[in-house]
């Protein structure tokens, strides 16, 4: 394991550094595309309701195909497009890494071990990430598909905390989702808000562990 790092104003030596990947490093899509077709008023209502729908969770643990998915969220969602439809446009959203994130993680990682905490499905995950630099990057991988459990559940990351080598207190983790970072923080990970790689790296900054 990497040297730890007393960050804080060293109240909390860190050991390690989780990334959520859709809006921190990598560009998620969707929620503009979402936020038409269901005719919310607010990409947080969009987060919310995305976050709590029975089918994204299913779909995000592992536990319901694809096409159960579609079926379920243009159903749940009262979408005007039927279910293969709903599922191309869902297929097409994620981006690739965010301009900066490879080097950022790389640079975190000469420090301390890095890992990625994220809400994701077989189908994305295979398309658009796995075999590449970014993912490979990373020292920890805890994928909710594999997990069989999502964020922001609190019970999401007790399990991850169980398998990392150090306590929650010395584990740094950074979301774009602020009821993700609230799920974190109560089970004592040093949860911090990030939206974007400049972001992450403003609080990787202000904790001590990158030189500014």
């Amino acid at each position: 394991m990497g040297r730890s790092i007393a960050g804080m104003g060293g109240a909390h030596p860190i050991d390690v550094v989780l990334f959520d990947l859709g809006g921190v490093l990598v560009d998620p899509g969707g929620v503009e595309p979402m936020r038409l077709l269901s005719r919310l008023a607010s990409d947080d209502e969009v987060w919310a309701r995305w976050l709590s729908c029975r089918w994204v969770r299913r779909f995000e643990s592992g536990a319901c195909t694809p096409e159960d998915f579609a079926k379920g969220v243009v159903a749940d969602w009262g979408l005007d497009l039927d279910p293969g439809e709903f599922l191309a446009e869902f297929a097409s959203w994620p981006g690739g890494p965010y301009a900066g994130a490879l080097d950022l993680v790389g640079a975190v990682g000469t420090a301390v071990p890095v890992g990625c905490l994220s809400n994701t499905n077989a189908a994305q995950w295979l398309a658009h990430l796995d075999g590449t630099a970014l993912a490979d990057a990373f020292d920890y991988r805890f994928l909710s598909f594999e997990l069989g459990m999502v964020k922001p559940d609190a019970a999401t990351f007790l399990s991850v905390a169980d398998r990392l080598p150090a306590p929650p207190e010395r584990v740094v983790f950074l979301d774009d989702n602020a009821a993700n970072v609230e799920g974190a923080a109560s089970v004592g990970f040093v949860a911090r808000l990030a939206r974007g790689v400049e972001e992450a790296r403003a609080v990787l900054l202000d904790v001590g562990l990158l030189a500014g």
